[in-house]
Parts: C-alpha cells; structure tokens; sequence
C-alpha cells in the first residue's frame, strides 16, 4: 500500500569529515515486513557530530558514504506486503536499532547487546537524514497526536534515560544525581522524574544547559566550576549522598566525583564513554560503601514506556529545540551542533521541510 510516494528522494549523504553533499537517489523499496517512513524530525546527536568532524566514533569508521541520523520521527507512507501493524498515515517513532534476533543476547531480551545489530547512522548502515527510510514495523511505535514528531525524537535519547533507570533501579522517592547535561544528559533529568526521584541533583559548566534541566525536573544545579559537586552534594543530601548517580558526560573528573556523591549501598550507571580506556578510581571506597556499579549501553525494550513517558510529562520538552534546518542545510546543522554548544541544546533537521 502506498501514498503517493515519488521515485527519488534527496538524502544528506556524509562523504568524509566536514563533506556533506545533498544527492538525489532511488526510494528505498521495501521487504515484506519493512514499513516506509518519511522522514518529519530527525535530531542531531553527539554521535553525528563525531562522525561528521572525525569521520568515526570509537571503533566505528565511515569508511563509505554515510546517511546519519537516527533520533527520528515520522509518517508511514506505505507497508509492505506483510505488515499488520500499521496503515499509511500512521505516526511512529523509529526505534534506530535492529537486532538479529537470534544470538544469545537477543533471546535474553537485552538485544542492545546483540553483536550484529544494525543501528541507524552507524557504519555501514545508513541513517535518518534523508527524506525516507525503510524499517521493520517490529521497531516502528506509535505515538498519539498529542505528542509531536520533534518530542518523539526525543525519545531516543531519552531512552538511554530509561536504560539508567532501570540498571540501577531507580525507585520512588530517591535522590539522583546525574553529571553532564548534554542531550542525554537532560533526558535522564525527565527519566529520573518518570521513575519517582524527588530529588534530582545536576552538575554542568555551562548555566544554559542547568537551567535547562530545572525546566525539565531537576531540583538543584551545580555548576562545577564555580563550586565542588562532591561537597555540595553532601550539603545537599546532609551528608547521606545520592542514592543513585547517572554519569553521562563521558569525563574522568565526572566519573570520578559521581562514585563520591553516592550514599553507602548506592547504584551509579555509566552512560557517557570517556575517550580513555581506563580511569582511576577509588576501590576501597567502592568496596567499603558496597557501591553497584553498572554499565548502560543504548537501550533495549523502552520504546512503548518512553512514548507514555513523554506523552504524560509537564517537562518543557520544547525548550529542548533550540535550532531548526531543512535537509538542504544538513552541513549547517551539524556545524551549529559542532561550534554552539553552549547555546545549543538540540539541533533539529526536517527532511521534508519545517513543520506546521
């Protein structure tokens, strides 16, 4: 079943660092249980800006022409024969990783670890920043109409939110602190707050992005460069510490001083990967303290959670979405991710032109 849907389509398409060319290329055509998807918002990520400066993340190179993006959102223009999910017309959020479904991981339910997934924007699987993609309804979610395809973007960093969550089993009426307040960051702010947290303590340098976590739930800041986190901290919570920490900055310095806010038996999730492979810390204490520490990599089975989440949150999700570009100005968007990211919180891209 189709929608009037054109031959070709225009695709932002990443060459090598700081190349991206507009080229026109063939609709995708879809497998029998694959779902056509046009493109309305797609978000940048700080994985997009890596590929677009240094041409890789970690230990994934851009060794051919890639499509990136993958915080998207978007409308079904047509399904293939088999689908049964969903109709032309139909709103969804793109779950951007899709798992082999067989390996050991898999069949335990924590897909995200599956060593042959295809995750979107990730080499050599192309992403979101083009007019259509084809993805199997299986990771296709619906999302109301009272939930905007920009907060459905959102829904995946706030997945890796959920993911922290859950590793350390937030409970209600906790204290959470959560180091760096990039995208991911601020996403955890409104996960916490979904989970039941009372208390929300964040830390960051930059003033515009831990006023941004109060708009979204956070109940105090710190700014840690004008004030000790781990002192401040302890002030904050009479000296017991946070039951659960979130580090997703991806700093020694921030790893570091999120194991020393934790109160004894405390949960810490690491989020954010640092550049370094190993970092120093204090063993005693986390033995002492009986401290859990755990690893959070993507997400797997919160997608359906994360749409009810966002769709009942009084967080001020619009005051994420700080700048809008049109496919046509892909480069642009990616630069202002690049270079503004004291004033930037998310940098939108709309394939099929602004939305109403």
């Amino acid at each position: 079943m189709t929608n009037n849907i054109p031959e070709t389509m225009q695709i932002a398409l990443l060459n090598k660092p700081f190349d991206i060319e507009i080229k026109e290329v063939d609709v995708p055509k879809l497998g029998p249980k694959e779902v056509l998807v046009k493109m309305m918002a797609v978000g940048v990520c700080g994985s997009d800006v890596h590929y677009y400066e240094h041409g890789k993340t970690g230990d994934f190179i851009v060794k051919e022409p890639l499509i990136l993006g993958h915080e998207c959102a978007g409308m079904v223009a047509a399904v293939g024969e088999d689908v049964t999910k969903f109709s032309v017309g139909d709103r969804v959020a793109v779950e951007p990783g899709v798992p082999c479904g067989k390996c050991e991981q898999c069949q335990k339910g924590q897909y995200n670890l599956c060593q042959d997934v295809e995750f979107l924007a990730t080499p050599p699987i192309d992403g979101a920043f083009a007019q259509y993609i084809a993805h199997p309804e299986d990771f296709l979610f619906p999302i109301p109409d009272s939930l905007s395809y920009e907060q459905a973007s959102l829904n995946e960093p706030f997945s890796v939110g959920i993911q922290a969550c859950k590793r350390a089993g937030v409970q209600p009426g906790s204290t959470v602190v959560i180091t760096g307040m990039g995208p991911v960051g601020l996403m955890a702010v409104v996960a916490a707050k979904a989970f039941g947290a009372t208390r929300i303590i964040v830390t960051d340098l930059a003033d515009i992005r831990l006023e941004e976590a109060l708009k979204l739930g956070a109940t105090e800041t710190i700014n840690i460069s004008k004030e000790d986190p781990v002192e401040r901290i302890q002030e904050i919570t009479n000296g017991k510490g946070a039951d659960y920490a979130f580090e997703t900055a991806g700093h020694p310095a921030a790893l570091q001083s999120a194991v020393q806010s934790l109160a004894v038996g405390g949960s810490l999730s690491i989020v954010g990967l640092p550049q370094q492979e190993e970092i120093a810390l204090n063993i005693p204490f986390i033995g002492n303290r009986e401290l859990n520490i755990y690893g959070v990599f993507r997400y797997a089975n919160t997608y359906p959670m994360g749409i009810e989440m966002l769709n009942n949150t009084d967080a001020d999700l619009d005051s994420m979405f700080t700048d809008s570009y049109e496919l046509k100005d892909t480069k642009a968007a990616l630069e202002r991710a690049l270079n503004n990211k004291q004033g930037s919180l998310k940098v939108m891209v709309y394939p099929n032109g602004f939305l109403d």
